[in-house]
């Protein structure tokens, strides 16, 4: 009896495996659900599509399936569709003929399971996934504007990155410097929350905390947000941050800028740098070259010196030295040399030199520097070069010789280095002038400043032989200039103005001939020296004799002059033309006295003759008179023909 009881219970329990391995009796399988994307805000379709015919969709049922439970949403009878009550009331619409749906305004609560079901008996059903997706925003990042120690034991904040309204929940990627970050023990802690919206949406949070190191003062961090879309996978990256690292200082050294050879009158910048972070309190010591002890010279918070212009006594030897203040340690510089290149005052022997005409002269130049130097002459007022060297040798004077000389004092190796001195050299002779006689246009009764220049040495004065209130001014050591302001007066014209220069060698003069103006005495040159305003004495090439007048309260302008006598020549040849053109055409009966036609040949009796006169202007000889038969004068017999009939 035992064997059978033993086989009963084989079969009994190979019965029950076999149950569950195929399911409940007569229940089918269920095919995996149909998956549908679609972004938030579209519109869903959802499709109908059952194992049977058409017929079968004349009488559907659409469900939605949340936490296990099953709500009718949609009811179709006979081709015409009905919303149920509820949260798809009014968002449901039939699409078509058929049992497809169009789920409007999709929002991430629709992400779930429809179903539909025809009324027909043993009627499969078919099953949608809805799958809703959307892109997060721009992802924000704040860093840690406080900074992070490099010798802190804990893992510290480095930087948040907040990504706002995605769905589903995106991932969130840390880099630094282009390189992602992974969680890394003792080292890269990421740590990320997430908070679900009103709307469904996700919210994300991710916080990067790390140990840093001194090489990550300057590193780079951001985040990157992936996340899929109906379209396929996508990300968004926020902007790169720095972290302030926080290290002490382990050297500190000097800069000075510019770079390369130095001179005076740079503008030189000394500054204290160090490789900590933040830099050390600074103070910059140079050495006094007597005691070769280090004094504190006076620097800016920063630990800048500023040399503005740099001077010779500015070369020597400079140190830093900080304090650091994370570590408390003192800090000092190696010592660093810095040399301001120069080129001291230049010395002219002799400083005021002066000689007779025919003699020489000779110039010496001089200048210390600690550079090789060189030196050159050059002339003042044309910077011609005279001679290379310290020394310049001026034989035989002459009165042009005399002037202003430079010595230029240069350093060759150290561009834009160099001295100039200017020294005045004084020839020995009487006062030159430029001019003995000039005549000056003038206007009566008007204002002028008569100038009259004069060099020589000793310098020479100026005197007027006319009233007038005169001043005087030295050009330079050997040039004297004066200035006379006086009233053109018929006596003044019938005298002019004379003035004399004269010093302890001699005396010079100039005349100043005084001329009125007039049409018939304007010409290229007058109408420029008796122009309004200005007259010329005597045009020098160093504004030897000048005057300026004034005018009176009813100047002529020789501009109105000339125009008028342009207009009436225009007029009076207009008038001629229209004259001959009458007399040409008969019109005009006037009469020649004291003329007979030139005899001609028969053929050539009736072509006309013109008279033209060459030793008197039209209006002189009555024009008008002549042309309507007026007798002319019995001397009028130097008149010519010009013959106009070939």
């Amino acid at each position: 009896m035992g064997l059978p009881r033993l086989v009963c219970a084989l079969l009994l329990a190979a019965c029950c495996c076999g149950r569950r391995a195929t399911g409940v009796p007569g229940e089918a399988e269920l095919p995996p659900p149909e998956q549908v994307e679609v972004e938030v805000g579209g519109t869903a379709l959802l499709r109908c599509e059952p194992s049977h015919g058409q017929g079968n969709l004349s009488h559907v049922d659409w469900f939605s399936v949340h936490k296990e439970k099953r709500t009718v949403i949609f009811r179709i009878r006979q081709g015409q569709g009905q919303s149920e009550p509820g949260e798809y009331q009014h968002r449901l619409s039939l699409q078509g003929p058929g049992a497809t749906l169009a789920l409007t305004q999709v929002t991430p609560h629709d992400e779930r399971v429809f179903l539909c079901q025809s009324k027909r008996p043993r009627s499969p059903e078919h099953r949608i996934q809805l799958h809703v997706y959307k892109a997060p925003e721009e992802p924000t990042i704040q860093a840690n504007v406080l900074g992070i120690s490099v010798d802190s034991k804990e893992l510290e904040e480095v930087a948040t990155c907040i990504g706002r309204n995605g769905y589903p929940l995106p991932q969130v990627i840390w880099y630094k410097n282009g390189r992602p970050l992974k969680e890394e023990k003792n080292r890269v802690h990421i740590q990320s929350s997430q908070i679900v919206e009103s709307s469904g949406l996700y919210t994300l949070r991710s916080i990067l905390k790390a140990q840093l190191v001194k090489e990550d003062k300057d590193a780079q961090f951001y985040c990157e947000l992936s996340y899929r879309l109906p379209s396929g996978n996508h990300m968004k990256e926020s902007r790169e941050v720095t972290v302030p690292v926080f290290y002490p200082a382990g050297k500190v050294w000097l800069e000075v800028e510019p770079v390369g050879l130095l001179k005076e009158g740079d503008r030189v910048e000394i500054r204290c740098l160090a490789d900590g972070n933040p830099p050390p309190h600074f103070s910059i010591y140079k050495q006094n070259p007597s005691t070769r002890e280090m004094e504190e010279e006076g620097t800016t918070d920063n630990g800048l010196l500023l040399l503005d212009p740099a001077q010779k006594q500015h070369s020597g030897f400079y140190e830093c030295q900080g304090l650091d203040l994370e570590s408390m340690n003192p800090l000092k510089s190696d010592l660093q040399e810095l040399l301001v290149n120069y080129v001291s005052d230049i010395r002219v022997s002799p400083p005021a030199p002066e000689g007779q005409e025919g003699s020489s002269l000779t110039l010496t130049c001089e200048a210390q520097s600690n550079r090789t130097l060189e030196f050159q002459w050059q002339r003042e007022e044309t910077g011609q070069v005279l001679e290379k060297g310290p020394v310049l040798q001026l034989h035989s004077l002459q009165r042009e010789a005399g002037g202003g000389y430079l010595c230029v004092a240069s350093v060759p190796s150290v561009p834009g280095l160099n001295r100039t001195q200017l020294v005045t050299v004084a020839v020995f002779g009487p006062p030159w002038m430029a001019s003995k006689k000039r005549k000056l246009w003038v206007k009566e009764s008007t204002w002028l400043n008569l100038s009259c220049e004069a060099s020589g040495y000793p310098r020479p004065t100026i005197s007027w032989n006319i009233n007038g209130t005169a001043s005087e001014q030295g050009q330079d050591p050997q040039r004297v200039l004066s200035t006379l302001n006086v009233l053109v007066t018929p006596e003044l014209l019938e005298t002019g103005a004379e003035c004399t220069a004269s010093n302890s060698l001699g005396r010079n003069t100039t005349t100043i001939i005084l001329e009125l103006v007039s049409l018939t005495t304007l010409t290229p040159e007058s109408s420029q020296t008796a122009g309004p305003g200005t007259s010329t004495a005597s045009p020098h090439a160093r504004a030897n004799s000048t005057s300026t007048e004034k005018k009176l309260p009813e100047p002529e302008s020789k501009g109105v002059v000339i125009v008028a006598v342009i207009v009436c020549i225009l007029v009076l040849a207009v008038l001629g033309a229209v004259l001959y053109f009458f007399y040409k055409k008969g019109k005009l009966l006037c009469g020649r006295s004291g003329k007979q036609e030139i005899t001609l040949p028969p053929s050539r009796k009736s072509e006309f003759v013109v008279e033209v006169k060459s030793d008197k202007l039209p209006e002189e000889m009555g024009l008008l008179q002549g042309s309507c038969g007026d007798k002319r004068a019995p001397g009028d017999q130097g008149e010519k023909y010009i013959d106009l009939r070939h």
